[in-house]
């Protein structure tokens, strides 16, 4: 899904993933949504929906997500066009439509929710450079323990504290060489004793490994600070926390002038050049502003199934509304209510919780800006200086604002551990946007000139997704009735 070009093979491989994974779990996932809802009026809840949002200690918390998104949507939808209109070039018509939803199976990866594996096809200017450091980290010989130790400098330059040596001795860095089996997924692990810490990640030496070990190391950072704690309180603020300081990091992590300064991008690489920081502020994008509808209709479909806003019974055909809705995203094929395309999805399948990334996706610019204001790297107004390029290596004022925070774990309401950090309460996307500020006004500069429309069309439920026969299953039901009417209509007669 990474690499091939060719949208049969794509669409092949993107059916029979959902074939395999998800069309199974439809009747299972039926029943655990009746159980866990059963569970939820155990409790005291209205229903699942609302018990699985408690952490977040906010009313109207869907209200207040879905208004995060729709301040968020106009820039979305402005790299979806640029998106879709490149896709069209390189598929053809008959593949992307230039008016349309974009399929799924050309996006990059298995479930269309990051695009950054479409770098070759759409990077704006080709000719100029990117922040891709890995043929150097190959050539100078690094190693996965390497990039782990420059991930710890990189934290400790902030002033917080440095790996202990029982993290060095019992992580997991790079695949194990006795052949043993071992879910490769990068993950931090507190044993909760206070002393012990690990990663786990099969570490091969690319960049995205390098910004994967920064963010696993945030993780531990925050175990490290809140380990004193009751064990009630070990945890972050609310779940999208720990997302968010480890990616705070992981956006000063991967910059030119962090790069230049380990030796793995040029010093003739010129930031300021319009075309260059188009180039790296579009890379960003792909990873991040791609990412958040599907965020965002992850749990919103759950949210729905939950609470009895979508049919059980066409939960699929719902799911791909919303992937329309939302997303501008297609199916390359029609789908049926008898499939279930989301359990196709891990966190799904496995009930893991998927709104924290769209919140600690918000969490983190806000918290960038601030951090980067109180280290003087970011000066707003200042061309010199913007949000994007901010560096927070060596930055005391910053680490000591983020050990401040995470020192209270989850013991504080997540609005008092984010005021300080930022001096404020409440989500806000104005950091994120004007992140992406100088990237949106190229957008609508590009999509113009193109004469491409910012929009995808209405969604027509008939060519997407076969609804479930009226009769919701229960035809056998329904046979009997009519049979017991007949037979009572003439029971007597002779």
């Amino acid at each position: 899904m990474e690499k091939s070009r060719d949208p049969k093979e794509l669409e092949y491989y993107w059916n029979q993933w959902r074939e395999q994974s998800g069309k199974p779990l439809r009747e299972p996932y039926i029943e655990y949504v009746k159980i866990s809802n059963l569970a939820a009026e155990m409790n005291d809840f209205k229903d699942a929906a609302e018990m699985k949002l408690v952490e977040y200690d906010t009313e109207n918390f869907e209200q207040e997500i879905y208004a995060m998104w729709a301040s968020l949507k106009p820039l979305y939808q402005e790299l979806h066009t640029y998106v879709r209109t490149k896709l069209s070039q390189q598929y053809g018509v008959k593949v992307v439509n230039t008016t349309g939803p974009i399929p799924a199976h050309v996006l990059g990866d298995m479930w269309g929710e990051s695009w950054e594996n479409l770098g070759d096809i759409l990077r704006p200017f080709p000719n100029k450079p990117t922040l891709n450091i890995t043929n150097e980290m190959i050539r100078q010989n690094w190693t996965p323990r390497k990039i782990f130790e420059k991930a710890d400098e990189f934290f400790q330059s902030m002033g917080l504290q440095p790996m202990p040596k029982s993290f060095w001795d019992s992580s997991i860095l790079e695949r194990p060489g006795d052949g043993r089996e071992m879910n490769c997924e990068a993950s931090a692990w507190d044993f909760l004793d206070g002393e012990d810490f690990r990663i786990k990640q099969c570490t091969e030496i690319n960049q995205e490994d390098f910004i994967a070990a920064n963010h696993e190391m945030g993780q531990i950072q925050y175990f490290l600070h809140y380990k004193n704690l009751p064990h009630l309180y070990r945890g972050g603020a609310n779940p999208g926390f720990h997302e968010a300081v480890s990616d705070v990091v992981s956006l000063s992590v991967e910059t030119a002038t962090y790069f230049q300064r380990l030796g793995l991008l040029s010093d003739h690489v010129n930031v300021e050049d319009e075309e260059t920081n188009i180039n790296i502020l579009f890379e960003t994008a792909l990873k991040k502003i791609a990412f958040l509808p599907y965020a965002y209709l992850v749990d919103r479909f759950r949210w729905d199934v939950f609470s009895g806003r979508a049919d059980l019974r066409n939960m699929n055909c719902h799911w791909w509304r919303l992937r329309h809705e939302i997303q501008g995203v297609s199916p390359p094929e029609k789908r049926s209510y008898a499939d279930f395309d989301p359990g196709s999805k891990f966190h799904v399948a496995n009930d893991e919780e998927f709104i924290k990334y769209f919140t600690a996706l918000i969490y983190e610019f806000q918290f960038l800006k601030s951090l980067c204001q109180d280290s003087g790297n970011y000066v707003p107004g200042d061309p010199k200086k913007p949000l994007h390029r901010c560096n927070l290596y060596g930055s005391m004022e910053a680490g000591d604002k983020l050990k401040e925070m995470m020192t209270l774990g989850a013991s504080k309401p997540w609005r008092d551990a984010m005021k300080t950090i930022t001096g404020e309460r409440e989500l806000d996307t104005t950091a994120f946007k004007e992140y992406f500020q100088p990237l949106e006004n190229w957008l609508k500069k590009e999509n113009k000139r193109a004469g491409a429309k910012v929009e995808w069309g209405p969604f027509d439920m008939k060519k997407v997704c076969t609804l479930a026969p009226a009769s919701g299953g229960n035809g056998l039901k329904s046979t009997w009735i009519l049979i017991v009417a007949f037979l009572s209509a003439y029971v007597g007669r002779p």
